[in-house]
């Protein structure tokens, strides 16, 4: 079966429904999700949203915090456009119906997060994520030029692989036609066909054990445009959220929003020191990447499990208030964290690093364009600034978006892509197969290529996943198609990209620390 259609959109996030409304004007849109529209990491961010609203905070503030929180790795023009285009996004969800909380007064209230020096987070509780997406949701639905497939699962990038042509990486014109996409429900595969084709398909957190991340995020987008020879980049500078809920038998990990330390939470060790002072001068908002690092030392150093966040000491009802999720969820594991406090552990947050791409989204396959977390755009360098994710996905977005309903008149559809070949295939009877080397996967990443690296670490872990990659693509080559195989798949090519660029990183630099390398200038803690 082949499905036709103007924008083909792989992912249900800001990043992806963003596009697909600013599309739909122009043109037919497919939004193709794995599992439910809502099941994507923007429906888990809590904190907020970044942008320069009002006095005293200027563009100039925020692009020097993004790129001290960066290591100075970021590209500063990337930075400048997003910061500066920042505002207008913002009046694009507001319009879009997103309500922001506000002050009496009727300003936006503005909150404080770690690695920021001036109050410029928009947010609706500590809920920030789902609703924007509950908005995005039901403007996609009401529009008429989308068709959204749910329990749809892209396998591959059609590009001239699929006519016979032999495509190297080292190939400057491989071109994207569209993908071939599994149905979950009925396991045929179709051939979706697109002028365009954009990836937003979120980050790869599920490569590890402990991760904020949905279990839907297990690098689709970065897998496929490896697979399909596109250039990545970065790809080792994942970032651990310093705080999750510690309950190590509960996946994704509950995230303790950065805003809790912004309205004045510190952390403590089981000593009950507030140890953060000795790591950085602004304590427990520090950028994230020296917080997760502070916390992955103090609990080496004494053998703990979780260090402990304490809100014990602000006002009681403010703090229901302000973080009702947390509140609640904390209490439904037996603690009132206005009177307990809260035992945290970082956990794989966000993929710094992926699908290269341009200031309008274009990837290096032509037809392709990588937005949201998949992407790599220089924003964020070497380590992203709290709740700058959104607010890029929203800027790339509409970037992405305008750039390329302005080409689309100019594209047509490649009908000589065959359909999917089923030949040699059979049901898959032992899905042990694939648990066990999924569970072995998040063991060796976590194990070895985690808050903390050496050359040791990264090579143990290299050999050890090319053993699950060859038992995991000779399974593939055998079976037919399932979410659990391809996803699988997926991340251990995910895993691979991170181990290679953390092995070829002869430095520590932001999110990538190893302890066979110094710090460049600037990325110490």
């Amino acid at each position: 079966m082949k499905v036709r259609c103007d924008f083909l959109v792989i992912g249900s996030g800001i990043a992806g429904l963003s596009f697909a409304l600013k599309a739909a004007d122009h043109g037919t849109v497919c939004v193709i999700t794995k599992a439910g529209m809502e099941d994507c990491s923007t429906q888990y961010a809590q904190g907020g949203i970044a942008a320069v609203m009002y006095e005293p905070d200027n563009i100039e503030k925020h692009i020097r915090d993004t790129m001290v929180a960066g290591a100075g790795y970021c590209n500063e023009e990337v930075v400048r456009m997003v910061v500066s285009e920042a505002p207008a996004r913002i009046r694009d969800l507001i319009e879009w119906g997103v309500d922001f909380d506000r002050k009496p007064d009727g300003r936006l209230d503005m909150a404080m997060e770690g690695g920021h020096t001036e109050h410029r987070i928009l947010h609706q509780k500590d809920s920030t994520g789902a609703a924007i997406e509950e908005v995005l949701i039901k403007r996609v639905r009401e529009h008429k030029n989308i068709t959204v497939f749910e329990n749809h699962f892209a396998i591959d990038l059609l590009t001239q692989h699929n006519l016979g042509e032999y495509v190297t990486r080292e190939w400057k014109d491989i071109q994207c036609y569209g993908a071939y996409v599994a149905d979950l429900e009925s396991s045929k595969v179709k051939t979706f066909l697109a002028k365009v084709t954009v990836l937003a398909t979120g980050g790869c957190g599920n490569i590890y054990l402990t991760t904020t991340n949905p279990v839907v995020a297990t690098g689709d987008g970065m897998a496929m445009v490896h697979r399909a020879n596109g250039i990545l980049e970065n790809m080792e500078f994942i970032q651990f959220h310093p705080t999750s809920l510690y309950n190590p038998n509960v996946r994704p990990s509950f995230l303790i929003t950065e805003a809790l330390r912004g309205f004045g939470a510190e952390l403590r060790n089981s000593d009950g020191e507030k140890f953060m002072p000795r790591y950085h001068a602004r304590g427990s908002l520090a950028p994230r990447d020296v917080v997760a690092r502070a916390i992955d030392n103090e609990m080496k150093l004494r053998g703990d499990d979780y260090v402990w966040l304490d809100c014990t000491h602000l006002d009681a009802g403010e703090l229901r208030s302000h973080f009702p999720h947390i509140y609640e969820k904390c209490m439904e594991e037996g603690i009132d964290i206005t009177r307990q406090m809260i035992p945290v552990v970082p956990a794989a947050h966000y993929s710094c690093g992926g699908v290269k791409v341009d200031m309008n989204g274009r990837s290096s396959i032509d037809r392709l364009y990588a937005i949201g977390e998949v992407s790599s755009t220089g924003l964020h360098g070497a380590n992203r600034l709290a709740s700058n994710s959104l607010i890029e996905a929203a800027v790339y977005s509409h970037r992405a978006a305008g750039d390329a309903t302005g080409r689309i008149a100019g594209l047509g559809f490649e009908e000589k892509i065959p359909l999917w070949n089923y030949h040699g295939t059979t049901n898959l009877e032992e899905m042990i197969l694939v648990t066990q080397n999924y569970k072995e996967m998040q063991m060796i990443m976590s194990n070895y290529v985690g808050i903390v690296r050496s050359d040791l670490r990264l090579a143990r872990a290299k050999t050890r996943l090319e053993i699950i990659y060859q038992e995991t693509e000779d399974l593939y080559r055998r079976s037919t198609i399932s979410r659990q195989l391809i996803e699988l798949r997926n991340l251990i090519a995910a895993g691979y990209l991170v181990i290679k660029m953390a092995k070829n990183r002869k430095e520590s630099l932001g999110l990538h620390y190893s302890i066979d390398y110094p710090a460049r200038p600037g990325s110490e803690f």
